[in-house]
């Protein structure tokens, strides 16, 4: 129907009708293909872990681990299986991580579980920009939902530093509670 007093309206006032507007020639915006953001990562690593045991407390008091990390390469580089496996005075951390790539979202899911008791915890979804991975998620601490921040930075071929925060506030405030440090060990002939 508007067209239809469109055309009255100019007829009546003697006006030419409106042309129609041309079809917008503004280039597509084409998002950023991710999928072989971890490629630099596949291999084995030498892992040096902080951890902040009792995170969001009174009583969290950071500890020591150093192992390996052993990066495959799954799905034709759009997912990869990380193997961990730290050890330090206070014990033991094993655990597998499994990154898997959205095509259609253009973002990554990261999905940890801790070998002491087989639970994948939910994942912590995001990208990478200008070199620098960031990836935001939930998580249960003491029966609460808390915000979860992983990223990724430092990133060279032979090193890069990963760092995971809690936030108990919606996000205003981040306290830092793992600090991973990694450099590649050479490869076996």
């Amino acid at each position: 129907m508007p067209f239809l007093l469109t055309a009255v309206g100019a007829t009546a006032t003697g006006a030419p009708p409106a042309k129609p507007e041309p079809a917008s020639t503004a280039p597509a915006v084409t998002q950023r293909d991710g999928s072989h953001d971890f490629d630099w990562e596949i291999g084995t690593w030498a892992t040096s872990v902080k951890v902040l045991r009792n995170p969001l407390s009174p009583k969290a008091a950071w500890v020591e681990f150093n192992g390996t990390s052993v990066i495959h390469a799954l799905g034709g580089g759009r997912a990869n299986l990380v193997d961990l496996d730290v050890s330090g005075p206070v014990g033991r951390i094993q655990g597998v991580s499994l990154r898997l790539y959205n095509v259609q979202a253009c973002q990554w899911a990261l999905n940890f579980a801790n070998m002491g008791d087989g639970v994948m915890t939910s994942p912590s979804v995001g990208e990478f920009k200008n070199g620098r991975g960031e990836f935001y998620g939930t998580d249960t601490l003491r029966g609460r939902t808390i915000l979860v921040r992983f990223v990724i930075l430092d990133v060279t071929p032979d090193s890069a530093r990963f760092e995971q925060s809690y936030s108990a506030d919606g996000g205003k405030t981040w306290e830092l509670n793992w600090i991973a440090t990694d450099r590649r060990l050479p490869s076996k002939p």
